[in-house]
Parts: C-alpha cells; structure tokens; sequence
C-alpha cells in the first residue's frame, strides 16, 4: 500500500503536525496558494511534490507551477487544480480531482469522479478547521481517502482573541515584518508573546490579501 498526502492553501505556513503526517507518504499532492517557494522545498525534502499554482502564488518562483496538472500515481488517474469553477471540460480518463481555494474540506463523488479538496492547512481562517488528508492506495486504481484534523488551539486548550487595543497595530506591524522574514505563525506567537490564534489571524489576512494595510487586517479580524 501507498500513502499520498493531500494539502492546500498553506499560505505560507507549514506546521509541524502537518509535516508529521506527512512523514512516510511516497508522494505529496498541493492544490496551490502555496505562496512561499520554500513551503515546495520542505515538503520535497519529505516526497516527491506535484502542485498547481494558486490565486495567491506571485513572483517568478511561482511562474513554473502548472495551472492545471495531469498525472497517475500508483494507479490513480489524477487531475489537479486551484480552483474547482476553473476546471476544463473532458474529465473521462480522470478518477480523482484535487483542488483548494475554499479552505473548507470536501470529498465528494460525481458521475463517477471522486472529486477532493483538502481544505486549508495553513493559517487559520476565522472558525474553520485545519485540515488535509492522505490517500491510501492499494494498487489498481483502487484506494481510500482519510480526512485529518489538524490541532489548532494552544496547548492548555483554547485562548480567546485579545480585546482590540491602542498596541494591536504595532503587534500587527512587527507580525508583518516577521512574515516577510519568513518566520512561522509560531514563531511570530512567541516572539511577541501573542496567542498562536492571532498570529495566524494576522499572518492569513497579510498573505491572502496582498496590499491590505493595518486598519484592513485588523478590521478584518475584529469583524469591523
């Protein structure tokens, strides 16, 4: 038996759970929005990795991630892409469509295609869950397809998101800077001694929404 790993719209983040389950697949499958060419080069120091380009994947890195990807693994007839409303007519010598950019996981079969997104693995988003999931492959086209929830909250259980105060926008603008250096949400928690949940809150709304200012991510985040 085979086991391929399934992710989406990390966003630029990469958690460590998600790299444990990952740990043992003989390949990686990415439905875009990756937005760090680094996230590419971990997840190949695992398994070999077939992604597609997403909405938020900018820069020349980005340039040679396909649009739309064809391939057969183990023998699963796979077609990859971004966005489901994108996908092309003719889907006959197709058994599996994974695709993203919703953030919500769905496995769900049509006409005869199973088709799978992921759902997002990355930052949180609002009240999601955190999620992926591994394909497990037994040969001849066959295999099963298992959801996994990926812990999000604190250890100690969850915390509540700060009351908004006069030092959220110099939080948000040292959160920034930290992005841009390539630090995880994690990371970025600890070092400004936030909750991991507002790290991500702001990392998610800086990566998805390129050119929102201070006010915007935090009035995004507040429901504002």
């Amino acid at each position: 038996m085979h086991h391929i790993g399934v992710i989406s719209d990390t966003h630029g983040l990469l958690r460590e759970e998600v790299r444990e389950k990952l740990r043992g697949c003989d390949a990686i499958l990415h439905g875009g929005d990756i937005h760090r060419e680094r996230i590419i080069e971990e997840l190949k120091e695992t398994a070999p990795v077939y992604a597609v380009r997403g909405n938020a994947d900018k820069g020349e890195w980005a340039e040679s991630l396909p649009e739309i990807l064809d391939t057969e693994l183990f023998g699963i007839r796979i077609k990859m892409i971004h966005n489901r409303k994108e996908l092309p007519e003719g889907l006959e010598k197709t058994d599996l469509v994974v695709f993203g950019h919703s953030h919500k996981y769905m496995d769900k079969e049509e006409k005869g295609i199973r088709f799978l997104n992921p759902g997002s693995c990355g930052p949180r988003r609002f009240h999601q869950p955190v999620t992926m999931a591994v394909i497990e492959a037994f040969g001849n086209g066959k295999y099963e397809i298992k959801r996994i929830d990926i812990s999000h909250e604190p250890a100690g259980g969850s915390e509540k998101m700060p009351e908004k105060e006069p030092d959220m926008r110099r939080i948000a603008e040292a959160a920034i800077k930290r992005v841009d250096k390539g630090q995880s949400a994690e990371k970025i928690a600890e070092s400004l001694k936030i909750s991991p949940e507002l790290a991500e809150q702001i990392c998610r709304m800086y990566l998805t929404h390129p050119g929102v200012g201070i006010d915007g991510i935090l009035n995004r985040i507040y429901g504002k």
